[in-house]
Formats: structure tokens, sequence, C-alpha cells
């Protein structure tokens, strides 16, 4: 049996760049070369699409030097269906044409994108239209979990769990700042937690307890974006996350995790640099999670967010366990979602309540970890994804894409 050509998609412009690479240095490593050719697809803060042997290694973007051995900058073919990555060949003396050269031929594709310009559905739109299956939730899926107001009206109206909120734009914001801090009091109070809309990884977001940081937080959210979102803090908070995979009805939920925090929220250096006690980080690899309900599980700096202290499972009653894996897999459905997702959910502790906070459609490091500590492995973790990718692309596939109408014709005799 030949191998999958599977390419791997990580890097794009957003403030998530590093995390992205990290993730997808990860699951590179990971899978299983028995099964995959392993096809790296970097894309540059420029926008500049690379591939080639030296993409595998996590130091060749400390300092990125295209023209180093083992890169190739690369196009995707734009022809239906061929997956193909290209690159340009000059012709050589005078009457030398350029030609374009297959340098792969994409089978499925795994986007490891991490915030904007790869996990909102832009690449995911791109992919449907080339007809290449890929492993990340859709494009509707992908768009609505990237945009926290969005994807918080749909919950409300879906009757699940969230906090007060209120949201306005940048422009609001700017013509009337006194305007909207007296709107946030009124409907929010303090303390409240200021959002950008479309960022991850708590780029950009700000506890607020009075006026004066509730102005700074603000000016602080739409330096990133153009669309705020103000929410309510919960008393006596803790984080408690939920990862699924899976593909309609064929669906894993994994065991909770708590994050351990130093902060008053997961900070961006919490997620992606601290690691236990401050550490200095460590070589890729696997986590380990402790079987212990409620025990620590540590990591480094290195490991992206493998790196954060958590407990899995999470030490919370088993009831609450249980629900908050019943609505991972309603959201999971409610927004059509594919591959590997994390939802994040906030417990008020002393009175028992859950609230969603959002889904990450691409989590960082794939959340393997959670599923390790249900005895799914991270290179089995990925067959699973691939698996959701073609039986999506052959499901999609027996649609019918054609309607009989005489319309042209009608449209064309009354010329």
């Amino acid at each position: 049996m030949s191998k999958i050509q599977l390419g791997v998609m990580f890097g794009s412009r957003s403030c998530e760049h590093e995390g992205s690479i990290i993730s997808a240095v990860q699951l590179m490593r990971a899978a299983d070369r028995q099964l995959y050719d392993v096809i790296p697809i970097y894309i540059s803060k420029k926008g500049e699409w690379f591939t080639g042997d030296a993409l595998f290694e996590i130091s060749s973007y400390t300092h990125f030097d295209e023209n180093r051995k083992g890169v190739v900058r690369v196009n995707l073919d734009i022809t239906s269906g061929s997956g193909a990555l290209t690159r340009l060949e000059h012709g050589k003396g005078l009457l030398g044409k350029d030609r374009e050269v297959i340098v792969a031929r994409l089978d499925c594709v795994i986007p490891v994108f991490h915030g904007m310009n790869g996990e909102d559905g832009t690449i995911q739109g791109l992919l449907e239209l080339y007809g290449v299956p890929y492993t990340s939730a859709g494009v509707l899926g992908s768009a609505t979990g990237m945009d926290k107001i969005a994807m918080k009206l749909i919950y409300r109206g879906c009757g699940l769990p969230v906090t007060d909120m209120c949201w306005f734009e940048r422009a609001d914001w700017e013509a009337g700042r006194e305007d909207i801090l007296g709107r946030v009091e009124r409907e929010i109070g303090y303390p409240a937690f200021v959002k950008p809309a479309n960022l991850g990884s708590s780029i950009g977001i700000s506890r607020a307890k009075d006026r004066a940081s509730l102005a700074e937080a603000i000016d602080v959210a739409a330096s990133f974006d153009r669309r705020i979102l103000v929410e309510k803090g919960v008393e006596h908070l803790k984080e408690v996350n939920c990862a699924a995979v899976g593909y309609g009805e064929d669906v894993t939920v994994s065991p909770c995790e708590m994050p351990v925090s130093w902060e008053e929220f997961l900070t961006f250096d919490e997620k992606y640099l601290r690691g236990g006690k401050g550490g200095k980080g460590g070589k890729l690899g696997p986590a380990k999670a402790m079987p212990a309900k409620g025990a620590p599980v540590k990591g480094g700096g290195a490991k992206g967010m493998q790196s954060l202290s958590r407990r899995i499972p999470a030490p919370i009653p088993d009831e609450t366990t249980a629900e908050i894996q019943r609505m991972t897999r309603e959201i999971f459905r409610i927004m059509d979602l594919k591959g590997v997702v994390r939802v994040d959910y906030l417990l008020d502790t002393e009175a028992n309540r859950i609230y969603v906070n959002e889904v990450n459609t691409i989590p960082g490091s794939l959340a393997f970890y959670l599923f390790e500590a249900m005895g799914i492995p991270f290179r089995e973790l990925i067959d699973r994804m691939v698996d959701a990718a073609m039986r999506a692309r052959r499901e999609r596939d027996a649609s019918t894409f054609s309607y009989g109408s005489p319309i042209l014709q009608r449209a064309a005799g009354n010329r």
C-alpha cells in the first residue's frame, strides 16, 4: 500500500505564529512514517509558502532563511483536486522559459495554524475549493470558533451557559470612549475581562477592576482587533478544558484537565513559556499525563501547550466532568466540527456553575496530552484526524452540486 502524502501546514501571518510552529513540529515528529510521507508546508509572516527537509527542525525558524539548504519556495496548484505543490524553475539561457515543477501531491492536509489567517476558515476555504481533504473544522466551524463574539452568541442561542457579555467595535470606542465605559459598567460591572474577538493564546486579554484599568484594557484589545468583547469575571474561578476528536456522530471526548495558573487567568507565557515552576523548556516530545486524579503534569517552554502545568483528570466531581463532556459533544455537533478540538470552560467552584468559555478548533499541541491520558498515543490521534478528513471529503463528494434548470437557456433566448 502506498503511503499517504500528508501535508502539514503551519505558521502564517498571525500573532500566534511561533506557537503554530511548535505544534506542527511536534506533530511531524509523532506521525507514523510507515503510513505517511510527511510534507512540511510553512507559511512565513510575509505570507510566502515553503517546504523542505530543514523545516522539520525547530532551529530552522529562530532566524528563518529562505535561501538555506533544505528550504524550497512553493505554491499550491489552483487546479481543483490536484493537491499539487509546485515550485518555479527558471529557464536556462536567453530562450529558456520558466515553468512550474511539481514538488509533491497532497492526499491530505493537517492545518496546524493558531489564530488569524489559518485557524479562522481562510485556509479551510482554500482547501475546500481545491478539493484537498483536511483535518480541521470546516469553514463555518473555523470562522465562528475564531470570532469570540459570534461564538458566544451562537452558544447563548443554543441554550449553552455563557457569562454576561457585551461587545463593540474599535470605531465605537474611538467615537465615544465615555459612552462605552458607561455601557460596560452598567451591563457587566467589575471585574471584567476584555478580549480581542479574533485572537487566541490569551494575547491581548486583560482583567479590568475599575474604570481606569478598563479603558487601558480596551486600548490593548483594540490594538489587536477591530471587534472587542467584554465579559463578566467569574468568582471562585477554575479553568477546565476538554478535547474531542472525530467527525459526525463518531466522536471521542477526552478526560478533563485543570490548568494550574499563577495568575488571575492563563496568560500566553503560562501556556507556552513557563512550564512547571518557571522551566526553561525542553525537548519536543510526548507528554506523560499523571494517572492519579488531580496530580499535576509539568512540561517545559519548548513544548508549546504541552508545557503548561495541569491536573489530569481534573479534580472536580464526577457529575461535573460528565456535564462538561456532554457539552463538548454538543458543541462539536452544533458547530459541525472535525478532527481535534478543545473546549475551554470556566467553573465557579462555590456555586458549582459551568460556563462555556471558547472552542479551539486547532488547539495548541493538538491537545495530544489529553488523549494520551486515556491511552490514545499521539500517533494514533493523527491517524484518527486523517480518517476524519477522508470521511468528510467522501461525504462532501457524494453531495449533489448541480441542479437542472433552463434558466441559462431562457436568459440566452431573451437577448
